[in-house]
């Protein structure tokens, strides 16, 4: 009796260990962290140039493959951009996207659209095209991002420019 009781606890615990992913590990849970739609200062891409920008928040404990997501700034059209193969964010880590429409670049991540600075919407899919975040912000001014606070899960609310980095 204590042998099977013993062996169904092992088999149990096995089938938990095995079948219990933890949902902040899934890539469905990376978020629109912070946008910047219009900049003057703050971060600049490879170039020198400091143009709109959204950033990807990944609150995962592992690095997650993000290739073939998109990524708007139209519901009409949400796979206006999508991401290349080999694109990853690094475990609690951070991706800048340049919104420039400069196609030129062979590094970094370039979309095919700039922000409005007048307001209006960024959207991201996955590869099926589902909807893994939609962040809709107002008229802007120069140097005041839209970020969420607390980081990667609060609110949507103007803020200090955190390029790259915790919104806290």
């Amino acid at each position: 009796m204590k042998r099977s009781l013993l062996y169904g606890f092992a088999l149990t615990f096995l089938f938990y260990a095995c079948n219990n992913d933890d949902p902040a590990d899934s890539v469905e849970n990376i978020v629109i962290n912070e946008l910047l739609p219009k900049n003057a200062t703050n971060g600049s891409d490879e170039d020198g140039d400091f143009d709109d920008w959204i950033e990807i928040y990944n609150p995962a404990a592992k690095e997650q493959d993000i290739s073939g997501y998109y990524l708007s700034d139209s519901k009409k059209n949400p796979t206006k951009w999508k991401f290349p193969a080999g694109t990853t964010i690094e475990a609690n880590g951070y991706l800048i996207v340049w919104c420039d429409e400069d196609s030129t670049h062979v590094s970094g991540l370039h979309t095919n659209y700039k922000l409005s600075a007048d307001g209006e919407n960024v959207v991201l899919l996955n590869p099926d095209q589902d909807v893994i975040d939609l962040v809709e912000y107002p008229t802007t001014l120069t140097e005041q991002s839209w970020a969420r606070k607390p980081n990667g899960t609060g609110d949507f609310k103007w803020s200090v420019p955190t390029f790259n980095k915790k919104n806290d």
